[in-house]
């Protein structure tokens, strides 16, 4: 008798639990139930780090360098960049441009986009030296190769990956920089990246990577800086897109460091949400991000660019069109960031 009474006490408390179960999926449909051990949603892809805003100072009409020092902070190789976490809780990325071997400070810079979406304004109006920050990383997608000689097309605050490559490349080797901006007062750490470059150094006194620097106010001429690219060289651009689109057109083999994300239009395409029982309409002009939202207003995302990480979804079936700057090979072979990416066809399955 008293094991009927437990088995009858057990099995009523499964029952229960089965129904409280039911209804919170009814009532929130992406509450966690991942098929992964291990969900890739919703994870910052590196842990948060506080720094001290020790140094706030303008370096070029419009662009603002903050120093933030912390304690034996994650070393960094040149092309990396840092996602700062702002007060109001938007996340945007930027260049490291200091020192890689200073553990105690990072260095980046951001210029002020008035009709932006926020964080450049954020960053100019509200960060004062002696605030605190959270920031993330560091990352590199824009790493400096091995390579018999250099190329760069730098554009407005986009020296800033540029710069740390140009102070760390080897001994002997042969470089070019054309930096382009709106006019000289514009264009940050110039003086720094003229300094740099050194020519007509006879071959047997190019103790250190030695190169030229050319300045152009206004549109370049990229056709002739790119016209004799050496064999075995290594070619990076970082700057507006309109600039970046131009140097991939003339140089497929470019490498491009991205802080937008790719133009978000396309065809428009169907997401099933297998585990949520729900199928929505992605439009052309729209995100999968924004169709999701729509339905479950909790899930998570943060930087809508495709850089952080946050947003990123595991793929059941369908073909990505993937468009963010952050997941290995590997990790697009079964996920994708959704604020960004797209279906290469008219279906996609998302384990959500």
């Amino acid at each position: 008798m008293p094991k009927l009474r437990t088995v009858a006490v057990v099995a009523g408390s499964v029952l229960l639990v089965r129904r409280a179960m039911r209804r919170r999926i009814r009532t929130s449909p992406l509450w966690p139930m991942p098929a992964l051990e291990e969900p890739v949603s919703g994870r910052p892809r590196s842990r948060a780090l506080r720094v001290l805003v020790a140094a706030r100072e303008e370096v070029a009409e419009g662009v603002v360098q903050l120093r933030l020092e912390g304690h034996e902070l994650p070393r960094w190789e040149p092309g990396a960049h840092l996602d700062l976490v702002l007060p109001s809780g938007l996340v945007r990325q930027y260049s490291l441009c200091g020192d890689p071997e200073d553990d105690s400070s990072y260095t980046v810079a951001t210029r002020l986009v008035p009709d932006g979406r926020g964080g450049s304004r954020e960053v100019h109006e509200q960060i004062r030296a002696g605030m605190e920050l959270e920031v993330r990383g560091p990352r590199n997608r824009f790493p400096l190769v091995e390579a018999e000689s250099y190329v760069f097309v730098a554009g407005g605050i986009g020296i800033t990956p540029v710069l740390p490559m140009l102070r760390a490349l080897p001994d002997g080797v042969e470089w070019r920089l054309l930096y382009c901006g709106r006019d000289r007062a514009s264009m940050p750490f110039l003086e720094d990246v003229e300094k740099l470059g050194r020519t007509g150094v006879p071959p047997l006194e190019r103790s250190r990577a030695w190169g030229s620097v050319t300045v152009v106010e206004g549109p370049a001429d990229l056709d002739g800086f790119l016209a004799d690219v050496p064999e075995g060289a290594a070619v990076y651009c970082c700057g507006p897109e309109g600039l970046m689109a131009a140097v991939e057109e003339r140089f497929p083999r470019v490498r491009l460091e991205r802080f937008a994300p790719r133009a978000s239009g396309g065809d428009a395409f169907e997401v099933e949400l297998r585990r949520s029982g729900r199928t929505l309409s992605v439009p052309a002009d729209s995100t999968v991000l924004a169709a999701v939202r729509a339905e479950f207003p909790n899930t998570l995302y943060s930087c809508e660019q495709g850089f952080c990480g946050t947003c990123q979804q595991r793929v059941l079936e369908g073909e990505v069109d993937h468009r963010d700057e952050l997941l290995t090979d590997a990790e697009r072979a079964g996920s994708m960031l959704i604020c960004v990416s797209r279906a290469r066809g008219d279906r996609l399955v998302l384990d959500m």
